[in-house]
């Protein structure tokens, strides 16, 4: 326990006494240290927290001056004022313009007897201190060793927490780099508050470069990353731990990343077990499209529409040790970033490969992930200054052409400096975004105007934007709409013969394709909208 102003005067042989009635909040202030000084301005010389002690040699009598000598050495930052009295001494008793300064100022005052010598008082703080410090470090140790002793049991990263908030009453989880949560230290997994994302953030894009630490909502956040030679996960403190605590957060930054560091071997077999599925996926030329939506639903990656991803990684520093071909440090370095890359993608479908004859010499790592991953934001995590292409979103069985469009991309990305994506029809997309609203409708109107014509135009038109959004995929069109292929297909010979159009014609294709953009795009212009309404289709004959 810290030594506080009520220690001192409960000790019978300091026999120190209170001028006043001194407020009992005052008296738990905690005594740093203990000084003496006779100057009239002592507050520069302080630090804050200690027990000033003076004989009153100098000190001024004049209320005014009085005052401001109580109030510097209070802003000065100590924590108490103690008076010396006895014979020989300028003062047999605190004066009363003393302790009246003291007590406006809300500073206490004690008076020492002759027969206690300041010398015995500042012994005593400072044999209190190193008493307190002592006990820090006993509690250090008995949580270091309450830590090993989890960390050694093998059963993962929450006993380890679990230990450390009992022992010091400081939150504490592992987050991974994205920040989503492993484990807690509490019964209840609550994942981080919303004030401490900014500064998962911050420490994350760093590395193991250094940690961070903030004050939010009166709340004591710090972040340590953790891992050995590469970030495999991020500690959150929440909460401020005292001196003992502090002593021992590099013992359980330590003791984290070893655990993560057997974590990230035993996943190795697994790695593999996805690597081996991806090549089998890819060696199939011409996948049916159950098949291929099974294998990836069999690692959790249920998204209708994927991509296909090319890394080209670098070694981190392009150092080579001793007895070590530089070839080495690049497979090194295609290994840990395709690790990575395993651990952040949902479905972990990586794979490292060797480079198309013609391109660079090295490795490729290549990925497969779905549509709706935020693909930059992982790349610029965990493949930051790599090469990388990304393809265009397809369906599971025509992945490999998404992987070809993204190898292709390599060249491009190398000499742009960041990840490169294919993007088709960008002359649609540019006429799309500053072509005239009234134009482009009255366009789509003329390309899609049989249909809105035809009975059941409205599911006409979405099955032929859901068959061309999907590749001309049949499988993925009929899952995407609930329907039989046979009944997507019986509906696209209907527009086919309606609009004239055939789908096996690009321009055909194309132009369907971009009056049905157009249309889901949203409504025209003001100006577009102000034009009269078209008459409504005539109804049918009775059947």
């Amino acid at each position: 326990m810290p030594l506080r102003i009520s220690d001192l005067l409960a000790r019978p042989d300091l026999r120190l006494s209170v001028t006043y009635e001194v407020p009992p909040r005052l008296l738990e202030r905690t005594i740093e240290a203990a000084t003496v000084s006779d100057l009239l301005t002592p507050g520069k010389w302080l630090q804050g927290g200690e027990l000033l002690m003076t004989i009153g040699l100098l000190l001024p009598m004049e209320p005014a001056a009085c005052r401001t000598y109580v109030r510097d050495a209070a802003e000065g930052g100590a924590a108490c004022l103690a008076l010396g009295l006895g014979q020989g001494l300028p003062y047999q008793e605190a004066p009363d313009v003393l302790v009246a300064a003291a007590e406006e100022a809300g500073l206490p005052l004690l008076t020492v007897p002759d027969e206690v010598p300041f010398i015995a008082v500042t012994k005593a703080v400072f044999d209190a201190r190193a008493d307190e410090q002592r006990a820090a470090l006993h509690r250090a140790f008995a949580t270091q060793r309450r830590l090993t002793a989890a960390a050694a049991a093998g059963d993962g990263l929450r006993p380890m927490l679990a230990e450390w908030t009992a022992a010091t009453e400081v939150g504490a989880a592992v987050l991974d780099p994205l920040g989503r949560l492993l484990a807690a230290g509490g019964r209840e997994q609550h994942p981080p508050p919303a004030q401490a994302r900014e500064l998962i953030e911050r420490v994350a894009t760093r590395g193991l470069r250094g940690s961070a630490s903030s004050t939010a909502a009166g709340q004591q956040l710090e972040v340590q990353p953790l891992g050995a030679r590469r970030l495999r996960g991020l500690l959150l403190l929440t909460g401020r731990p005292d001196e003992a605590a502090r002593s021992v957060v590099p013992g359980l930054v330590s003791l984290l990343s070893l655990e993560l560091e057997r974590r990230h071997l035993r996943d190795e077999p697994e790695r593999r077990r996805r690597s081996a599925l991806l090549s089998e996926l890819l060696a199939d030329e011409d996948p049916s499209a159950d098949r291929a939506r099974d294998m990836l639903h069999s690692v959790g990656l249920t998204a209708e529409r994927v991509r296909g991803v090319v890394v080209e990684p670098v070694s981190g520093d392009g150092a080579t040790g001793a007895g070590r071909h530089p070839g080495d440090e690049t497979a090194d370095a295609a290994q840990e970033t395709a690790a990575d890359l395993a651990l952040a993608m949902p479905g972990g479908l990586v794979r490292i490969t060797d480079a198309a004859p013609g391109g660079a010499p090295g490795r490729l790592i290549e990925a497969v992930v779905g549509e709706e991953l935020d693909i930059r934001d992982v790349l610029a995590r965990f493949a930051p200054h790599c090469p990388a292409g990304i393809g265009s979103a397809t369906a599971p069985e025509a992945v490999r052409v998404s992987l070809r469009q993204a190898a292709g991309l390599l060249a491009v990305s190398r000499s742009s400096g960041e990840p490169e994506e294919a993007r088709q029809s960008q002359s649609s997309r540019l006429l799309l975004d500053l072509g005239d609203r009234r134009t482009l409708h009255g366009y789509a109107d003329s390309v899609l105007g049989p249909l809105d014509l035809a009975d059941n135009g409205e599911e006409l038109i979405a099955t032929l934007a859901a068959w061309l959004e999907t590749g001309g995929a049949w499988d993925a069109t009929s899952r995407r709409l609930g329907v039989h292929r046979h009944t997507v297909r019986n509906r696209l010979d209907k527009a086919m013969d309606l609009t004239g159009r055939r789908l096996d014609d690009p321009d055909d294709r194309f132009d369907l394709w971009l009056a049905t953009r157009i249309r889901r795009g949203g409504a025209p212009s003001a100006h577009a909208a102000s034009r009269p309404a078209p008459p409504p289709p005539p109804t049918p004959p009775a059947r």
